[in-house]
């Protein structure tokens, strides 16, 4: 494959700063009933209220709870490899808000969003984990909505070399203000933009914004099949080849059990999937793939590699519930 990424300038201190839902993972083992009854899709991710949160939870036995939210998940990943990293979010001064703060700083990423003392209550999700390792979530946003600008210190993101922000964050208006003034600083600062679409439905809500958002300030993009397919309403992935290759400078597609495809322009690398054992849960994967990677952007390694990192991080940690992975990742990437 012939390389024409750019990378980033070396002499900014943070390798990345992830903006995102600051979330509770509340992790949940189902039958596929369950999923009926409660007129679920399975695999969707689902916005619902309080009232909602704590009906479902009622029905439910809690195994794991983690510091979670798709951003955070890949900085975590990136931190855990060994990187300089901080994540951005908003929670409450209350029980799930106090705990995110304390989990996510176990990574040494750093965190330093004061908490909110008014407004709704921290994020948090409803992983519900199907016997084929699916996962469905069910998420109450609460203080995520209420993300705004004031939210971030702004002179950081000059100081980092990637500026990450997840596609969820644009189903609040607030949030997706912050998102903007921080992708506007980032661009003037030589900070490289990397966007995860995060959800087919949340794109179905946001196709013609996300486009634009891409087309002004985005150098790369994270995505699954799903997302591709809802994203330029197309039926195969095969039909996108020349959308994708002209969306922004790299696009990564993950695939599931079929690796992924990392588009630079018109050239085009394939990955294998990598498994570490049993499939236990989904959750996270994408998010951890996007760290695996991002690390060998980080490197400076060929894209290949970093493909490679990627699936090895996720292939591991689908073996494992939930997003974090009690193995190490330096030492599970030193052979690549």
């Amino acid at each position: 494959m012939k390389e024409s990424f750019r990378h980033f300038e070396q002499n900014k201190k943070v390798d990345l700063i992830g903006l995102g839902n600051a979330i509770v993972d509340i992790i949940v083992n189902i039958e596929d009933e369950f999923l009926e009854i409660n007129n679920l899709d399975k695999g969707s991710m689902n916005l619902i209220n309080s009232d909602e949160s704590q009906s479902l939870l009622k029905k439910c036995k809690v195994i794991k709870q983690i510091s979670g939210g798709s951003s955070a998940n890949t900085v975590v990943c990136l931190a855990e490899l060994g990187n300089h990293v901080q994540f951005i979010g908003r929670v409450k001064n209350d029980q799930f808000g106090n705990f995110f703060s304390d989990d996510i700083k176990k990574s040494k990423t750093i965190f330093n969003t004061p908490p909110t003392i008014e407004g709704a209550p921290t994020a948090h999700s409803i992983i519900l984990i199907t016997p084929d390792a699916q996962r469905t979530m069910c998420t109450y946003l609460g203080a995520s909505i209420e993300f705004e600008p004031k939210d971030i210190d702004f002179s950081k993101l000059k100081e980092s070399k990637y500026l990450y922000l997840e596609g969820y964050l644009w189903d609040s208006e607030l949030a997706k203000n912050a998102f903007l003034k921080a992708a506007q600083i980032a661009k003037q600062s030589n900070t490289k933009i990397i966007l995860s679409l995060s959800d087919s439905f949340c794109i179905d809500r946001h196709r013609e914004s996300f486009l634009e958002l891409i087309n002004d300030y985005v150098d790369i993009v994270f995505c699954n099949e799903a997302e591709v397919l809802s994203l330029f309403k197309k039926d195969k992935l095969a039909n996108c080849q020349g959308d994708l290759s002209s969306l922004c400078e790299l696009v990564v597609v993950t695939l599931g059990g079929n690796g992924s495809l990392i588009i630079n322009k018109n050239a085009i690398e394939v990955i294998k999937s990598i498994t570490k054992g049993k499939i236990i849960d989904t959750t996270g994967a994408g998010d951890i793939y996007a760290g695996g990677f991002i690390h060998g952007l980080i490197k400076n390694y060929p894209l290949k590699k970093c493909g490679e990192i990627g699936s090895i991080c996720a292939g591991q940690i689908i073996t494992e519930l939930g997003s974090r992975s009690n193995i190490d990742y330096k030492e599970l990437i030193k052979e690549t």
